[in-house]
């Protein structure tokens, strides 16, 4: 089935403007009504997303984190030896000075004397 995106957008406003609500008059930590805008938000999002891309082969700037993600440390694990790159690029930017070895108070100093 094929949503109008004109449709999803305007269910979008909506639960943007209910989440918004619900956050605004948040009744504690616990308060599920802000719980359930955010699902209804998250799945709005979604079906305006999908519209979008089926009309007209676009898509938003913008991704939603999956809740599965944020357990899952494996996806970081397989980038240490790209990061170990970037701190050797890093590195020899700053003239062999490792960022690691700087503080607040001497970074510009350090960056300066290298420029």
């Amino acid at each position: 089935m094929t949503v109008d995106p004109r449709a999803a957008l305007d269910r979008f406003v909506a639960a943007l403007e209910a989440h918004f609500a619900a956050v605004a008059n948040r009744r504690g930590d616990e308060d599920s009504s802000v719980d359930d805008a955010y699902d209804v938000l998250a799945d709005a999002f979604d079906v305006y997303d999908e519209a979008l891309g089926n009309t007209y082969g676009e898509a938003l700037p913008v991704v939603l984190a999956d809740d599965e993600d944020d357990d899952d440390d494996d996806d970081d694990d397989e980038d240490d030896g790209q990061d170990e790159d970037d701190d050797d690029d890093a590195e020899e930017r700053l003239g062999g000075i490792d960022e690691a070895d700087l503080d607040g108070s001497d970074y510009d100093e350090d960056v300066d004397a290298v420029r």
